[in-house]
């Protein structure tokens, strides 16, 4: 594994803060006990299930289904610092019928993704 750190810390000049990042790296890094490696491995694991569900909710036609995989979601997120998919997973357990919010949903899980790529460049 590469030894160069991939995470910016949170004084950079990155020009985002850790509220304003897809990801809160500050928050992340709390819940690893500041472990690089890993980091590196959740955040893996996240994309890979963030896109899973994502795409399940895209297809889903079951409002109940669609809550659950919604609340899962939402778990995942709020677990690495992702707070703003959080937030869209939250408005279709809320709202499962309304497919508005699951179109929000896959946009931020875009989002999101491609700044964990950006990071585990």
């Amino acid at each position: 594994m590469n030894e160069t750190p991939v995470f910016a810390p949170p004084d950079c000049s990155s020009g985002l803060r850790s509220d304003e990042r897809p990801v809160d790296l500050v928050f992340l890094a709390r819940q690893t006990g500041g472990d690089r490696a890993l980091e590196e491995e959740v955040l893996r694991l996240f994309a890979k299930q963030a896109a899973v569900l994502g795409n399940e909710l895209r297809s889903l036609e079951d409002a109940e289904t669609r809550k659950r995989n919604a609340h899962t979601l939402k778990g995942a997120a709020r677990a690495v610092g992702a707070f703003g998919l959080a937030e869209c997973a939250l408005k279709i357990e809320t709202e499962p019928e309304n497919p508005r919010p699951v179109t929000a949903l896959l946009r931020e899980v875009e989002t999101v993704r491609d700044y964990i790529a950006s990071l585990l460049r």
